[in-house]
């Protein structure tokens, strides 16, 4: 059912933003890495058994490493389902079920990954070789795989024994190390893939320091300690269980009343409002990842599927588009809608990141899009309509966005949808623009080329360009830093220059806590690590 949101005037958004600024916010005087400080990780010691209820901002997708595609869900995967490599709190990769780094010979074709002896799956089979590779075949082949364009220059996987794999490249790639620091590194238990083939995501079964135990669509996942975890002895909890609750406020809520002791995605007016209680705590670490506005040029048959004509004016014209990434302001949308917590964006790659590219963002310019939309012989208002997250935070974005374009000679209309309906739209083209973003990954290829490349395995937009194509190619083949540096730094200008990725802002990743809870790790992936974690000692909270 779509509903009609009141659309905001531009006095209303001034009125707004001098209000903040009027009142004092402290988020308007200070940097985002100031408030609440930039705190990752906890290392107090806590005492054995207990539950730890952890607040969602939205429902996870689907628990298949293969399928999911949702921050909330590699959260919940970060405590079931390891991979063969992780990253720290400075952002560099260590080996998680890999015994060590891999050996890459051959002119960067060949890998040799060495895999952990001692790691069982949550079924108790063992984890050797063919289970890895078994479980990347799948990563890179399985039809509608979010992993494919990761794994798609990987020609060839072999074992070499029982704890060796091979892995031959069609030419060099960079981003592969980056890529097994993540969902496409997951390694599941080829007993419960053979078992419940497609129903896998129902009947998650991995290696990690938590087990799959039930879920309840809409409500919540619960996880139980895995005695077959090769470092059981290191995990305190009993259990975890991930609640979903989209409201901010009730989150909070839910935080004080002791019903749940972590809050996720934490909006800026609730960790202002945390960092005033004695009883809580805020994590606080910079993101990799962006948000933004996807514009649907092509998609018109669903993900994986080539490009082909869509409705709509945004897609017709891509002056219209540049009109429409014109009328944003992107410094007044941080005032307004997160108060000055978070950064503005304008490309793919973080400027925090190793490879960072990004500088200083264009400003808004209303004569400019104007002009545009004259020339395209647009008259009137052109309509677009917006697919929006259903959450109080989502919708002040939606409504700002609204005001702001309609100063152009825009007419937007609001679709708010359930954020996981809404990625489902999203992946069946079903929408002319969504309000969609991206966690972030170490590699700058982890960010674009899914994205961005022609068939890329999460390129909603429909995007299709040669330009980039060509520079995807080039990102991935060279290794030298200060050219790939160069090469992201190509792609960004070539894909702002077709607008269907509107970037906005970067996140911070604000996660409020209860503080009889240590142990935790929050790093710039923005997951929420809860593997050590557990109530300190003393604190009578947490059994069952």
């Amino acid at each position: 059912m779509r509903h009609r949101i009141p659309a905001l005037t531009r006095a209303t958004v001034l009125t707004a933003a001098l209000s903040l600024a009027v009142t004092g916010c402290a988020s308007l005087t200070t940097s985002a890495t100031e408030v609440g400080g930039v705190r990752m990780e906890d290392d107090r010691s806590v005492r054995d058994g207990g539950t730890l209820t952890v607040a969602f901002k939205s429902d996870p997708d689907k628990l298949d490493p293969s399928l999911g595609s949702t921050l909330v869900g590699r959260t919940v995967f970060a405590a079931m389902c390891q991979k063969l490599y992780d990253t720290d709190a400075k952002n560099r990769i260590r080996p998680q079920l890999a015994e060590g780094m891999p050996k890459v010979s051959d002119g960067g074709k060949k890998v040799v990954v060495t895999v952990r002896r001692d790691a069982r799956f949550s079924d108790g089979t063992k984890m050797d070789a063919e289970a890895v590779r078994t479980s990347l075949l799948r990563h890179r082949d399985l039809p509608a795989s979010a992993r494919a364009s990761e794994l798609e220059p990987v020609k060839s996987i072999e074992t070499l024994g029982d704890d060796r794999i091979e892995l031959r490249l069609k030419e060099p790639y960079e981003p592969l190390l980056g890529a097994l620091a993540d969902r496409s590194g997951m390694v599941m238990s080829p007993r419960a893939l053979k078992k419940y083939g497609k129903d896998f995501a129902a009947n998650p079964s991995c290696v990690g320091p938590f087990k799959f135990e039930r879920r309840v669509t809409g409500d919540r996942i619960v996880l139980k300690k895995d005695p077959h975890y090769y470092a059981a002895d290191d995990v305190h909890l009993d259990h975890v269980v991930y609640r979903t609750i989209i409201d901010g406020n009730v989150r909070l809520a839910n935080l004080r009343s002791g019903d749940a002791q972590i809050s996720d995605q934490t909006a800026p007016l609730e960790v202002q409002s945390a960092l005033t209680d004695d009883k809580l705590q805020v994590f606080n670490s910079p993101t990799l990842g962006y948000q933004g506005l996807t514009v649907n040029v092509g998609n018109s048959r669903g993900l994986g599927k080539p490009p082909g004509k869509v409705k709509g004016a945004l897609a017709r014209d891509k002056r219209i588009r540049e009109a429409f990434a014109l009328s944003l302001d992107r410094k007044l949308i941080n005032k307004i809608v997160f108060q000055g917590m978070y950064d503005t964006a304008c490309g793919p790659v973080a400027p925090s990141s190793e490879l960072g590219t990004e500088t200083r963002c264009p400003g808004r310019d209303l004569k400019r899009a104007r002009q545009l939309l004259e020339e395209t012989g647009e008259k009137g208002r052109v309509p677009v309509e917006l697919t929006i997250s259903n959450t109080v935070e989502d919708m002040r974005l939606g409504q700002v966005v609204q005001a702001m374009a309609k100063d152009a000679g825009f007419q937007v209309r609001l679709r708010p949808t359930e954020f996981t309906t809404l990625l489902e739209h999203a992946d069946k083209g079903d929408f002319e623009a969504v309000s969609v973003g991206w966690s972030g990954r170490l590699d700058p290829a982890g960010n674009v080329d899914a994205f961005a490349a022609t068939l890329g395995s999460e390129n909603r937009s429909g995007i299709s360009d040669k330009k980039i194509d060509g520079l995807v190619q080039d990102g991935r083949r060279t290794a030298d830093p200060e050219k790939r540096r160069d090469i992201y730094r190509d792609v960004t200008r070539a894909i702002n220059d077709q607008n269907a990725l509107i970037y906005l802002y970067r996140q911070r990743n604000y996660v409020v806590a209860a503080k009889e809870v240590g142990g935790l790790r929050v790093y710039g992936d923005g997951l929420i690590r809860v593997e050590n974690a557990g109530w300190t000692r003393g604190s009578g909270e947490g059994e069952g």
